[in-house]
């Protein structure tokens, strides 16, 4: 689901002026209510605190992220689980992922009828049987415990939805009581190592 908007003021100013201590820095509301912003800078401002107290007062934990970059699985060559890749999210109790990308390139989602678990591509699943080394019994508690079962491959006439800049998505998770499928999404790559501004929770 998505709240489609197109915001006003300057995110990237927000950005510019984060203390960026990692390729992961979250910003926190005093952090952003002490910045010395322009005019547009203080109406992205506005934009960021609303949004938090809109998710806050739903239940969520909002958590804004400057991302220079994600850590990369290296684990697995053949088969990397970062969100790179595509992948669901899971969770044991009823929930949902809440995404908004104000700066910076944002995330892609498939049709879940346009993905494939990649466990269930055979040439993928006699790989990762290899690796295993175990009796086969335990093959599909390997699966899980290793992410594997949550990442997806797009199938070959799959067109990836962007989720654009301002809008507020609400993306399905696994969880025992879900009636829906959960949402196949991926993180994108960043482009000139600009960084993203995203809140999530």
């Amino acid at each position: 689901m998505c709240w489609s908007r197109q915001l006003i003021g300057d995110f990237a100013e927000i950005v510019s002026k984060a203390e960026l201590t990692e390729n992961i820095t979250v910003m926190d509301e005093e952090e952003l209510r002490e910045m010395h912003l322009s005019e547009q800078g203080q109406l992205a401002r506005e934009v960021l605190l609303n949004d938090m107290k809109l998710l806050t007062a739903q239940g969520a934990a909002p958590v804004l992220n400057v991302i220079k970059y994600y850590e990369r699985d290296d684990s697995f060559p053949l088969f990397p689980t970062d969100v790179y890749s595509y992948h669901v999210d899971r969770s044991p109790v009823p929930t949902d992922t809440f995404l908004c990308t104000y700066y910076g390139e944002s995330s892609d989602i498939l049709p879940n009828s346009k993905a494939i678990q990649k466990i269930l591509v055979p040439e993928i699943r006699l790989e990762l049987m290899k690796l295993f080394d175990g009796p086969d019994e335990d093959f599909e508690a390997f699966l899980v415990e290793n992410f594997f079962d949550l990442h997806y491959q797009a199938l070959p006439n799959a067109r990836p939805i962007n989720l654009g800049l301002g809008h507020l998505w609400r993306l399905a998770v696994d969880h025992p009581e879900s009636k829906v499928l959960p949402c196949v999404h991926r993180a994108p790559i960043e482009k000139n190592g600009e960084p993203r501004l995203l809140l999530i929770c």
